[in-house]
């Protein structure tokens, strides 16, 4: 897990250390183990190293003896067994789990990464001059990447470009419609015009300062549902989800685990006890008088595995403490309001633990969500566009409430409609598609690597997925619960569980926090220049003390795209409080 960063010159111009030198001075926080620069000829490569694997001789970049040159941010999983399937062919100089993929490279070509099983985003300076960009395939690590007129620029986050001098932060506005809506972006595009992402699972390669040439390894199988019974399907889910955890926890640091008390995280931590050397470290947070709060469900978990239980409160002044870090820290924004006791979780785990594992993907995966139920079912019983409406349906808030802000949803949702698909599998695939790596992944990313931890997904292995994506509807979702087949299995492998339960979900009382500081938080998110422009200032201000449903939660899009704002297109500081902030 580190932070990457590196330019490539047009018209044969040497690479200027002192630019990816400023570039890499920005991602100091993605790892502070230590630093890497490479020059190679128009490229310049630059490394931050959080260690993790290989503590000794893992310092990046990997050169090979034909002269290419990998940069890699992430944990490829499978490379013990890389190294096996290697042995006798290469010399290895280390024990980094980023050393086979320069390997492969080497014989493989761009296809290298079809082998890899992991979370990744890499960068390669190749012998013939060219620079090879790939990231996995459901986006669980960044890269973005800004062609200019001195070349073309990448990094891990956003801010790391607009620290080479070569460009400067420019609001994207269809960006930001989309952020007000559903609170993350999609596609390509990101909030700053000139940046884009590189698509999950994507391989770009530039040639003199521009992109020649893309291709795109796809994160989900094709194909509708298998015909599969439930004890088949069971035993060769369980068989996968714990060869995937096995690979997890692979790690020369001390690692444990985000427990909240849903199904997803249960699961893991039920297949980490079997692995682990002694009691699994989890963390869980928790939210004093709220209706959702989930603690004494992770307790009884914990316990019934034999894991170590930390507990982490969250109210209202951790939510108005951590708002202009968060703002600091998401450049790449999501306006979900789980960024903020994420960040807390990560920050407090951090004191005994440098990776966590997490139940990140098994929602979109085995169909947990409630929105997907409301899909499946057909216009005329009730069924529903996903996303069909955006925060401020109806609030007579933004001057312009144009359907534009779903163009990207309405795009990612006909890529996804593919043959023999049914209804619930092209919603789990368009959220696959955005929402998944723009907003859960992103949160989990910022938020972790900002406190100098890793993150793992271990339900978006190839091998889980292979085993869970194309099961029937009817083992996915039943009796109105999602997750079907996550509960039978946890029903199974740890009956103390409340597997066949209803999820009370991970909600932030940020309604009611919001509302206690509605009169003086009103005034002040009217008189912001960002929100005027795009909002009516009396309506901004009486959104404060409104009954309608989602007035809430408008209220907080608008509260963090100001900060968000001031902290990443204004660059102004983000010393003090909220109120100080917003009173300028």
């Amino acid at each position: 897990m580190c932070g990457i960063a590196g330019i490539m010159r047009r018209g044969g111009a040497p690479a200027d250390r002192a630019v990816v030198q400023r570039m890499i001075d920005a991602l100091a926080h993605r790892g502070p183990d230590g630093e890497g620069i490479h020059l190679q000829g128009a490229i310049a490569l630059a490394h931050r190293r959080l260690s993790i694997i290989d503590l000794q001789t893992g310092d990046q970049p990997f050169l090979d003896p034909a002269g290419n040159t990998l940069i890699g941010n992430g944990e490829v999983y499978n490379y013990i067994e890389l190294r096996a399937d290697l042995a006798g062919q290469v010399t290895f100089t280390t024990t980094s789990d980023c050393e086979p993929p320069l390997h492969l490279f080497r014989r493989q070509g761009l296809a290298y990464a079809d082998r890899l099983r992991g979370m990744y985003a890499l960068a390669i300076a190749a012998a013939d001059g060219r620079l090879v960009l790939t990231r996995d395939p459901f986006g669980i690590k960044p890269l973005y990447y800004a062609e200019v007129t001195e070349g073309l620029i990448f990094a891990s986050e956003p801010q790391a470009l607009f620290a080479s001098g070569w460009i400067a932060p420019r609001l994207n506005p269809r960006a930001r419609d989309e952020l007000l809506q559903m609170q993350f972006t999609t596609g390509a595009e990101t909030m700053f015009e000139g940046v884009f992402r590189l698509l999950p699972g994507e391989t770009l390669v530039a040639v003199d300062g521009r992109v020649t040439e893309r291709n795109r390894r796809a994160a989900l199988p094709d194909g509708g549902p298998e015909t599969i019974d439930e004890a088949t399907a069971l035993d060769r889910l369980d068989q996968a989800l714990a060869d995937s955890v096995r690979v997890h926890c692979r790690s020369d640091v001390p690692y444990g685990l985000f427990l909240s008390g849903g199904i997803d995280s249960a699961l893991v931590l039920s297949y980490m006890r079997d692995v682990h050397p002694g009691p699994v470290q989890c963390f869980t947070v928790g939210f004093d008088g709220a209706a959702a709060d989930e603690r004494a469900a992770a307790r009884a978990v914990a316990a019934a595995c034999g894991a170590e239980f930390n507990e982490v409160g969250f109210g209202a002044r951790d939510f108005w403490a951590l708002l202009p870090r968060v703002a600091v820290a998401m450049d790449d924004p999501a306006a979900d309001y789980a960024t903020l006791p994420t960040f807390l979780l990560a920050q407090t785990a951090r004191q005994s633990l440098k990776v966590v594992l997490t139940g990140e993907g098994g929602d979109e995966i085995f169909g947990g969500y409630g929105r997907y139920r409301s899909v499946m079912r057909p216009w005329w019983l009730g069924g529903k566009v996903l996303r069909g409406k955006g925060t401020f349906a109806r609030l007579g808030v933004l001057r312009n409430e144009g359907g534009a802000w779903r163009d990207g949803i309405a795009t990612a949702e006909i890529h996804a409609a593919t043959p023999g698909r049914t209804r619930l599998q092209t919603a789990q695939a368009v959220d696959c598609t955005d929402w998944l790596p723009h907003d859960l992944l992103t949160k989990l990313d910022r938020c972790l690597m900002r406190n100098g931890m890793e993150g793992r997904t271990p339900f978006l292995d190839p091998a889980v997925v292979a085993a869970g994506f194309r099961l029937p509807d009817t083992l996915k979702v039943r009796d109105g619960k999602g997750k079907w087949i996550l509960r039978r299995l946890l029903e199974k492998r740890l009956p103390q569980a409340d597997a066949l339960g209803r999820k009370k979900g991970f909600t932030v009382p940020v309604g009611a926090w919001l509302t206690a500081e509605g009169a003086r938080l009103g005034p002040l998110l009217a008189r912001q220049p960002c929100l005027a422009e795009i909002a009516r200032p009396e309506r901004v201000a009486a959104l404060a003390h409104s009954t309608e449903k989602h007035a809430g939660f408008a209220l907080w899009s608008l509260l963090f795209y100001a900060l968000w704002h001031r902290a990443q297109i204004d660059r102004a500081p983000m010393d003090g409080s909220v109120w100080e902030l917003l009173a300028g």
